[in-house]
């Protein structure tokens, strides 16, 4: 987390000499577990005595039921089998082990070298954990380190599923892969076919076949005694997946849709559940709710027997990136762009427990009414307009035009942009969102996403020349 002047002048009491020490246990493993309060402090990988600073200066009043502790968006979030604990991934590279009784971080996860997409409890009580540094780490709670680290994709691992029997883990790559590790000894079955990133996987309950799901719109039923698999394609662009115990397959897609199919993969009903890509979908334990959140900061909660919305949760200002249920199907965590983990009631609709933190600013309230800033603001989750805000998953676009491309100091880019010649202008900005990012920065770590019309890209490129300039 950078220090910024606008935070060194907030003015808020710091409190320093009480939470120094703590801060100090904290960075080095050894974690404080207060009863009820908002971790708005736990440190990011190589923190300094003066970041420690500015995160106490961050700190307000306690703020039951939201945890807060991570510095970027919360990528993914998984629950404990017991109900008693969280493990949470983010954009700032980190993952976090919460207790839920306490409201608390019982662990700090720090391994990977890029945003943490994807978490997960397993069943012989360990966690895993992967990132867009193309690693798996599987971690016995309380040590430091992974016990054993899965390597062999070659581009952001994007979710991770466990087969029923616990025996082995499957990953989604956008490298258009699929890889099945053995828990015990780390060998993997890669499954290839895909043509574009792969966002989602699940295995069916019976551990027979898994799913996987991806950006060139296809399903596929991969049975795992080997054989081809079953492809179902489907109308939009494919963002997540999962599976009722019954075997019926919920997938997300990028049209807003959540599509229900049969284990065999024909199609049975679909709900809209919103007019932006749905991004993360969960399934309470009871199988009879579906959450489904969208970039824009809302979830429907589907009611999965009736096919219909039951209510909507709205996150306003925030992107929701990550869902799930508690174990007693009555109470949804939602990962927001924002850094905050919420708890809502989803039988209310309501938030479970009032922030008495202040609302984060909204980075594009001085351009209220300009077009551009308007079809910029899906890219606020990941880039700041000024290298004097904390850096997000992306780089700051200050001073952005005329800069070479992978040349802005201190972000860590591909080795794939490095050896591109592209100097970033209104036209190349405009060319990269005509075919994409995939087409024209091949091997970048930025989500593939186009704009269609000429007009809005034009909006966009005159927008950056007046808000970035340093």
């Amino acid at each position: 987390m950078r220090i910024t002047r606008r935070n060194m002048e907030a003015g808020r009491p710091l409190r320093m000499l009480t939470r120094l020490r703590e801060m100090f246990c904290l960075a080095a493993g050894d974690m404080p577990r207060p009863a009820c309060r908002p971790m708005s402090w736990v440190a990011s990988p190589g923190i300094s005595l003066c970041g420690i600073v500015v995160l106490l200066a961050l700190q307000t009043s306690p703020a039951c039921a939201q945890l807060t502790g991570h510095g970027g968006p919360v990528r993914a979030i998984a629950t404990s089998r017991d109900g008693n604990s969280l493990l949470s991934g983010s954009f700032d590279t980190a993952a976090i082990r919460w207790s839920l009784k306490t409201e608390s971080a019982d662990q700090v996860l720090r391994f990977h070298s890029d945003a943490v997409n994807a978490v997960a409890f397993l069943k012989d009580g360990r966690m895993a954990t992967a990132g867009a540094d193309a690693r798996i780490g599987i971690w016995t709670p309380g040590r430091p380190q992974p016990d054993r680290i899965f390597e062999g994709h070659r581009g952001p691992i994007v979710a991770l599923a466990e087969s029923p029997d616990g025996t082995r883990l499957a990953s989604a790559s956008w490298d258009h892969t699929v890889r099945v590790w053995s828990l015990a000894d780390g060998t993997a079955q890669v499954l290839e076919g895909h043509a574009q990133n792969v966002n989602g996987v699940a295995f069916a309950p019976n551990g027979r076949s898994l799913i996987s799901v991806g950006y060139d719109r296809e399903l596929r039923i991969w049975p795992m005694s080997g054989g081809t698999p079953k492809l179902v394609v489907l109308p939009a662009p494919l963002n997540a997946v999962t599976v009722a115990p019954d075997g019926d397959v919920i997938t997300g897609g990028a049209d807003g849709k959540v599509r229900f199919l049969t284990p065999e993969g024909e199609q049975t009903g679909e709900v809209e559940a919103g007019v932006t890509p749905i991004i993360a979908l969960a399934i309470s334990p009871d199988a009879t709710l579906i959450a489904a959140a969208a970039i824009r900061g809302v979830v429907a909660v589907i009611d999965r027997k009736t096919r219909s919305i039951a209510r909507t949760l709205a996150d306003a200002g925030s992107p929701v990136w990550s869902v799930a249920f508690l174990i007693d199907n009555a109470t949804l965590l939602t990962g927001g762009g924002d850094g905050k983990i919420r708890r809502w009631n989803v039988r209310t609709g309501e938030p479970i427990g009032a922030s008495l933190q202040a609302a984060p600013r909204d980075p594009l309230a001085a351009f209220a009414g300009d077009h551009g800033a308007e079809v910029f603001r899906a890219c606020i989750a990941c880039h700041t307009l000024s290298d004097k805000e904390p850096q997000r998953a992306g780089p700051t676009l200050a001073g952005l035009y005329g800069r070479r491309i992978a040349t802005l100091p201190g972000y860590r880019f591909s080795d794939a942009l490095k050896g591109m010649d592209i100097v970033w202008t209104p036209e190349t900005v405009s060319r990269l969102f005509e075919v994409g990012p995939n087409a024209y920065t091949p091997g970048t770590k930025m989500p593939e996403q186009r704009i269609g019309s000429a007009e809005d890209r034009r909006a966009l490129t005159d927008f950056l020349a007046r808000a970035t300039l340093q």
